[in-house]
């Protein structure tokens, strides 16, 4: 790193491990600004970098723009559907994001959500506490994992977790993707409507953005049957919100579990009052100590790329070394 400090446009909350990690840096935190077009028009000649500590807020192509000598944007998440990843990839702006250190925490999400929706432990918890097991057993619960095939829609890092963890309780798993998974020994369908009508249960952990926006629609919800469930733990965007609520309503599919939703923090108060639905407020690798290290990714992502060596986690459209900046 040289002696002039690198200014880095920080976006989101200042979460104390980037901040701190970020020391060697002058930031300018767009969060705290009283006039972010201001504050991003006073440092655009000077910003080389972004780092941004939420996926909530939108990065695109119209603030890139406005940093001429922007040459890395370091995100939190796995998932990076907030960054207009095109525009970055064309002028040559690498994007990282922080895999890896989350699978396994995401993954025993998965599994909690699953065998909380399965088997009802939310609901029987809320029974015990209203007093009515003194008066009545809670009812035996209608589904069990142990006569179904979980079809994983999305075998990544985390998919290939959730499955070990399903292995383990002696589940069988299938998948469907865009391709095969490398090393992957589960039977691969190429349709996800086919795998619909087969398993009993799809769990969604694929991503987000365009390519996958309403992937699972009424007529996978109706492929999947009136015993089917549905785990969702990629984005609210892969599954068509309006068409789950209405599956739901009529019985298409059995019941689901969500851990993300189209507009959050908002969650449609149909879901809400439905017993056959649990609800998670986005929990997926949201413990202390998962969250802690991928902040700290962000921040080695920053200082590998300030040193002169390549970024640890650069993304597969923005690879290092980057491409030639191209103008506009």
């Amino acid at each position: 790193m040289t002696d002039e400090k690198i200014e880095v446009l920080l976006v989101g909350p200042p979460k104390p491990t980037i901040v701190n990690g970020l020391k060697p840096f002058t930031v300018h935190r767009l969060g705290e600004a009283k006039d972010r077009d201001a504050l991003v028009k006073d440092v655009a000649p000077r910003v080389r970098a972004i780092a941004s500590s939420v996926t909530s807020e939108k990065i695109d192509g119209a603030l890139m723009a406005q940093l001429p000598r922007l040459e890395i944007l370091a995100t939190f998440g796995v998932g990076y559907d907030h960054v207009d990843v095109a525009w970055a990839a064309a002028h040559g702006v690498t994007v990282t994001n922080t895999p890896q250190v989350l699978t396994e925490e995401v993954a025993d999400t998965a599994l909690g959500l699953l065998l909380c929706t399965v088997r009802e432990f939310p609901q029987a918890e809320r029974y015990l506490r209203a007093g009515k097991w003194t008066e009545r057993a809670y009812p035996l619960t209608k589904a069990t994992l142990r006569d179904r095939t979980v079809g994983i829609v999305g075998m990544g890092a985390i998919g290939q977790a959730i499955a070990r963890r399903l292995d383990a309780m002696n589940v069988p798993v299938v998948y469907h993707s865009r391709r095969p998974a490398a090393g992957v020994r589960y039977r691969h369908y190429p349709k996800l409507l086919d795998m619909a009508r087969d398993a009993s249960i799809l769990l969604v952990i694929t991503p987000g953005g365009p390519e996958t926006r309403n992937l699972i629609n009424a007529e996978v919800l109706q492929a999947l049957g009136p015993d089917g469930i549905l785990i969702n733990m990629a984005r609210g965007s892969v599954v068509d919100e309006e068409a789950l609520i209405k599956a739901l309503k009529a019985k298409t599919i059995m019941g689901a579990g969500l851990d993300v939703y189209v507009r959050e923090p908002e969650v449609p108060a149909e879901l809400i009052a439905m017993e056959n639905v649990v609800l998670f407020p986005h929990l997926g690798s949201a413990s202390v100590y998962t969250r802690t290290q991928m902040d700290q990714l962000v921040v080695d992502n920053l200082l590998a790329w300030a040193d002169g060596k390549p970024p640890l986690t650069p993304v597969p459209e923005t690879p290092w070394p980057p491409k030639r900046r191209v103008n506009g």
